[in-house]
């Protein structure tokens, strides 16, 4: 008799299941269109500008889609906390992955990482006016040049648009092809060759972007770049004595830095501090040491912290640290340059707070 009842039941089974799917349907639609998301939606940036836009993304991809290039050096997965913006209105609650990477002050202004803010209703953001100039760029390799064992320089000359204005200092993002990474260098050229980006790049273990740059990228290769990016640029309106420390590829940017104080006539004092382990580790040295030659108000004080005997060096030799420390006199009144790892960043700080310089007048470039 059971056995009965069942198959008689059992043809009203599917319809039933296919009523209740509808129902749930209907109600993921409704539940969609009150949190405002995959609709049409208003990003208002700036106070000034109003983006159109539509779908259900991060407001990091929402924005590159529209040629607003915000800076993210882990592509958008909540590592490198890169792409800041303020959302004054809309965005929802500051999520865990967010946390990590944000002071108190920033809490309280609203800064949020925009990789993990969801588009779901009408947004107003705050962003720094410099990212509003940044663009995406075709760029041809047309020079890989070893610089020490682990350390290359790529000139890409651009085509499409085919110049890019940067403040000695800036940096710029590399798309890898074919992966979905994107990574931070800084432009290590000329700023007034504005046809030509060079880019130093070290090579990490196991890292993506940077294996495919020593291994794999040739001449002739086209890759997308975007920028220019960055807070830590030279600034032409200080007098101030400078000093400059920077340890393995965080030379790029002080190199940019130093073709335009040249340009200028080197109107400042400047004392470079570059930290290597042996002299293999060194590069540009000789380039550099012309610049003494011509500039009686530069110099150059490379330090290697373990040479080899047979590196048969003459020069200072201990941590980058301990010879600003012993070299360095009164800061008071100095402007600091600094380029290398969050490690060496936080010990030069240290000793520079030392010598009296000012919070205001340190600026600095890390790379993790």
């Amino acid at each position: 008799m059971n056995h009965i009842i069942l198959n008689a039941i059992n043809p009203f089974v599917p319809i039933i299941l296919i009523g209740v799917l509808i129902i749930i349907t209907l109600i993921l639609i409704l539940a969609e269109r009150l949190l405002g998301g995959g609709g049409d939606k208003v990003i208002r940036i700036n106070k000034k500008k109003e983006l159109p836009v539509q779908g259900d993304d991060t407001l990091l991809n929402v924005l590159t889609q529209n040629k607003i290039f915000i800076p993210s050096a882990c592509g958008g997965k909540a590592t490198c906390g890169f792409c800041k913006v303020r959302v004054l209105e809309g965005g929802g609650e500051m999520k865990p992955t967010e946390e990590p990477f944000m002071s108190k002050d920033e809490i309280e202004r609203n800064v949020r990482l925009s990789c993990q803010v969801k588009v779901r209703e009408d947004m107003d953001i705050a962003i720094p006016e410099g990212l509003l100039e940044a663009q995406e760029y075709v760029g041809e390799v047309v020079k890989v040049e070893t610089l020490t064992y682990d350390i290359k320089l790529i000139r890409f000359k651009l085509i499409e648009p085919n110049k890019m204005e940067f403040k000695p200092g800036q940096y710029a993002q590399l798309k890898v092809p074919g992966l979905d990474v994107i990574r931070a260098y800084s432009i290590a050229s000329d700023p007034k060759d504005t046809q030509n980006i060079e880019l130093i790049v070290r090579l990490v273990p196991k890292g993506l972007a940077t294996t495919f740059v020593h291994r794999a990228m040739l001449t002739g290769d086209k890759i997308i770049l975007t920028g220019p990016y960055g807070d830590f640029y030279l600034r032409e309106d200080s007098d101030r004595d400078m000093i400059m420390i920077a340890g393995g590829s965080g030379k790029a940017p002080i190199r940019s830095i130093l073709y335009r104080l040249k340009d200028l006539g080197m109107p400042r004092k400047v004392k470079y501090f570059f930290g290597a382990k042996s002299k293999r580790d060194l590069y540009y040295s000789e380039e550099f040491e012309q610049l003494e030659k011509e500039f009686d108000n530069f110099e150059y004080i490379p330090a290697l912290s373990e040479p080899l005997d047979e590196d048969d060096w003459q020069g200072e030799v201990g941590l980058i640290t301990d010879v600003v420390d012993r070299m360095t006199d009164d800061l008071s009144e100095a402007e600091a340059y600094l380029c290398g790892s969050p490690g060496m960043i936080f010990a030069c700080i240290k000793v520079l707070e030392k010598h009296d310089i000012k919070d205001e007048n340190v600026l600095f470039d890390k790379f993790d």
